[in-house]
């Protein structure tokens, strides 16, 4: 009686821990997601051009990883997480072409009110002059063109070392690539973004 009251105290213990570490794994992830949300919506945004669609393919990327590797070390999210995202872009990059394809036939134009941000157009809270805020505004547009306008993979890396500070191999991961490719991509970007701004 007592050996088997001993072998259920110890095994009881064991089921708990084993439910603690599935909310604590479950915890890190929402703390990871909401951390990365705005800046993931930031690369999105530059990556695709439109705020809504940038929102859409972020929540498809964070429900991927959810889905997916929940159950990876969290220090595998961060690379995993853009690698998914980097996807979705370049996935909606396919689709906006055919789509573009299909629709040139009907003469569609896309119009300055599609364009309009009521978010970024409000007034900025710490009370930066308008000629500050309008300089602000214009570096930060023309770094975004800038970025924009980068072949793609140089972007990729471009945003994910520079915005999300990802070290080589993370976002080696993260593009599917080799080391050297990431360093490649990378010093390109810089090389090309700095001939660009010295432009402007």
């Amino acid at each position: 009686m007592s050996v088997e009251t001993a072998s259920f105290a110890v095994s009881w213990p064991g089921e708990q821990s084993t439910g603690t570490r599935a909310l604590d794994q479950d915890q890190r992830l929402n703390r990871f997601l909401a951390e990365v949300e705005r800046r993931a919506l930031r690369i999105a945004e530059i990556g695709v051009r439109d705020r809504d669609e940038a929102l859409d393919l972020v929540q498809d990327a964070m429900i991927k990883l959810a889905s997916k590797y929940a159950d990876r070390s969290s220090e595998e999210w961060a690379p995993l997480f853009y690698r998914i995202l980097q996807n979705g872009v370049r996935d909606w990059h396919r689709r906006q072409a055919v789509r573009n394809r299909v629709m040139v036939w009907f003469g569609r134009a896309r119009t300055d009110a599609e364009d309009y941000d009521p978010v970024a157009s409000a007034p900025d809270p710490m009370g930066r002059t308008p000629d500050e805020e309008l300089s602000t505004s214009q570096s930060m547009d023309s770094l975004a063109s800038a970025v924009h306008a980068l072949p793609a993979r140089q972007r990729e890396a471009f945003m994910l070392r520079t915005f999300e500070g990802l070290d080589v191999a993370g976002t080696a991961v993260a593009m599917g690539c080799s080391e050297g490719s990431v360093k490649t991509h990378y010093s390109r970007a810089i090389h090309s973004l700095r001939a660009t701004l010295e432009e402007t």
